[in-house]
């Protein structure tokens, strides 16, 4: 969200007292201008270009013909559903086609889909769709396993369970030792 959709201290003052609170009380009195200040850092993938972050350079890629895999990466995000957070980690791979991008790069591909209003099914192929636009890989492969507060917090109340999803482009779809490949390197 820019700065000017963003909400305001204002905002978040009404919605305290919607819920009955006090936004003078002592606790809560610089409450709005931190969530203000939160929501305006959990929602700032809006404002980076995915492109921007993959500059790919061809130094040293022209003849690695293997798998380049980032496992661990953090996952921070809200569902679009709920507002409710989901977290968890991220695994990111790759097979060149003559073009890499810096490793810390495919942890800050993760992060900027994140930090959007999302469903985990989504994010994950959009972190793929970026990676395979922007370097022209042979494959592109992520696994994103979370938890989902909306389901652990409210309605089934289901207390540790994690939603694992998973996209596999170009090469990793038709080239069974391949995929298998990624998905044992996925795995924890």
């Amino acid at each position: 969200m820019s700065d000017k959709e963003a909400f305001t201290e204002h905002d978040w003052r009404r919605l305290l007292t919607s819920l009955g609170e006090n936004p003078e009380r002592p606790g809560l009195v610089e409450t709005p201008a931190r969530v203000a200040k939160a929501w305006k850092h959990w929602t700032s993938g809006y404002n980076q270009d995915p492109v921007e972050v993959l500059k790919a350079f061809e130094d040293g890629a022209e003849e690695y013909n293997e798998l380049i895999v980032v496992r661990g990466i953090p996952v921070y995000s809200h569902c679009e559903h709920h507002l409710a957070p989901f977290f968890g980690k991220a695994t990111v791979g790759y097979l060149p086609n003559g073009k890499i991008v810096g490793l810390s790069k495919l942890t800050r591909l993760v992060d900027i889909f994140s930090k959007r209003l999302q469903v985990q099914e989504r994010m994950t192929m959009q972190i793929a769709n970026a990676l395979m636009e922007v370097l022209e890989p042979k494959a592109v492969g992520v696994v994103v396993k979370c938890r989902h507060m909306c389901m652990e917090s409210r309605g089934i109340r289901a207390i540790g369970e994690e939603t694992i999803t998973s996209t596999l482009l170009g090469e990793l779809q038709p080239n069974l030792a391949l995929r298998t490949e990624f998905l044992a390197l996925a795995r924890d």
